[in-house]
């Protein structure tokens, strides 16, 4: 949790910046960035541990859909909440061969 909401060029400042470029304002709440850790944990653990390194492929693939789309989204503000993490992330990290190939 630290490496994502603690550090000053932390992952989830790097994404608030690259989305806000889009016009998409994201903002994380403490239990989305508990979340985001614990899933990039039990991945760690259910396949190779990669360690914070992680953390990226979680972000990129709970973002991703938002990237994807941002040019069309331009002025909303998303808040990234542990319901979100869980509706984006939850299947993805519970389903070990989709995980390794995905994660």
């Amino acid at each position: 949790m630290r490496i994502l909401g603690q550090t000053r060029a932390s992952l989830t400042e790097q994404y608030k910046a690259l989305l806000a470029t889009e016009g998409v304002t994201v903002n994380f709440s403490d239990d989305g960035i508990e979340g985001l850790a614990r899933i990039a944990a039990e991945v760690n653990e259910a396949l190779e541990n990669i360690g914070a390194r992680r953390l990226q492929t979680v972000m990129e693939k709970l973002l991703e859909e938002i990237s994807f789309e941002a040019e069309d989204r331009r002025g909303e503000t998303l808040l990234v909440d542990a319901a979100f993490v869980d509706k984006q992330l939850a299947g993805i990290a519970r389903d070990t061969d989709l995980s390794r190939y995905v994660l």
